[in-house]
């Protein structure tokens, strides 16, 4: 059943939602995932370092891991490291994620509770 809200309620959310997404830390992230979307070698770093890292931990579950098993993983990695598409997506990322915990902390600062935690339980 849909939750009907006030006007003035629908008008905040949407201003809150455009300022959100007019912010220097969300116009840096979605250039940041362009870039990133747009990049053939990073995007492959990245879904190779997942998929090794999954058949490592399938792996380690069933018995040990070999000397070269592990130096692969940690060549991918450091190769993902020094990419720097991934770093500015990761770091327009984590910049996004500060930004929305500062939003968070002044909402809740106003209605007085954990803003996060009350939104989150309020969806289906």
């Amino acid at each position: 059943m849909p939750t009907i809200v006030s006007p003035q309620l629908q008008e905040a959310t949407q201003s809150l939602i455009d300022n959100l997404l007019a912010s220097e830390a969300f116009i840096r992230y979605q250039n940041a995932h362009s870039h990133f979307e747009a990049d053939n070698e990073a995007c492959t770093l990245l879904e190779q370092l997942t998929q090794l890292q999954a058949r490592l931990r399938q792996k380690q579950a069933k018995g040990p891991v070999n000397q070269a098993e592990i130096d692969s993983l940690r060549l991918l990695q450091q190769r993902v490291q020094r990419n720097s598409v991934i770093i500015d997506y990761s770091q327009s990322q984590q910049g996004a994620i500060n930004f929305l915990r500062e939003i968070n902390g002044e909402i809740s600062e106003l209605v007085g509770v954990n803003f996060a935690t009350f939104a989150n339980h309020a969806t289906c």
